[in-house]
C-alpha cells in the first residue's frame, strides 16, 4: 500500500515499468507486455493515474531549448517550512521542490535563461520571509536523469 491507501501490485509494477521506457505505447501493446487485455490495461493506467501514484510526461533536456543556467538551490529556514514551501512552489523557475533533513531545510532546482535570471531567482528566494539563507550549486553539465525509480 502506498500512503494514500492505494494497493500496487506486480502488475501495477510492470505497467509503470514499460510507461518509463515508453511512456506512449499503446494500450494493445501494454496489455500485451503485462499479460492484460487493452481495456484492463486502460482501467488499471487510469486508476494510477487518478490515484496520483503515475503520471505520464514528456521529459526535455532544458538546456537543449534557450534555457541556458540550471542550478540546485539548498534554502535554510528559521521555524517552520510550510509557508515558505507555499511560496517556493508558486515561484515560475522552480522546477523541483523538496523538504529535507541535514544541512538544509529545502532544496530547490531552477531552471533559467541566464545567471541574471538565477541572480533575479535567488534574491527573490532571499526575500521570503523565514529564509535565513540560501546557497546555490549551479549545474555544469547535465549527465543523467532517469525517472525509472518507484516500480521496484
Amino acid at each position: 500500500m502506498d500512503k494514500r491507501g492505494a494497493h500496487i501490485d506486480h502488475v501495477d509494477r510492470s505497467i509503470i515499468e514499460q510507461l518509463q521506457r515508453d511512456g506512449r505505447v499503446p494500450y494493445t501493446r501494454l496489455g500485451a507486455a503485462v499479460g492484460l487485455s487493452e481495456a484492463a490495461v486502460r482501467q488499471r493506467v487510469q486508476r494510477l493515474m487518478d490515484a496520483g501514484l503515475m503520471q505520464v510526461v514528456a521529459v526535455t533536456n532544458p538546456m537543449s531549448h534557450g534555457k541556458r543556467r540550471m542550478a540546485m538551490i539548498g534554502v535554510r529556514a528559521e521555524g517552520p517550512t510550510d509557508d515558505i514551501a507555499k511560496t517556493l512552489q508558486a515561484m515560475d523557475n522552480v522546477d523541483y521542490l523538496v523538504v529535507t533533513a541535514g544541512t538544509f531545510d529545502l532544496m530547490c532546482e531552477a531552471v533559467v535563461e541566464d545567471d541574471l535570471a538565477l541572480l533575479d531567482l535567488t534574491n527573490r528566494i532571499r526575500s521570503v520571509p523565514g529564509v535565513r539563507s540560501t546557497e546555490t550549486f549551479i549545474y555544469l553539465d547535465l549527465v543523467k536523469q532517469t525517472f525509472t525509480w518507484g516500480a521496484h
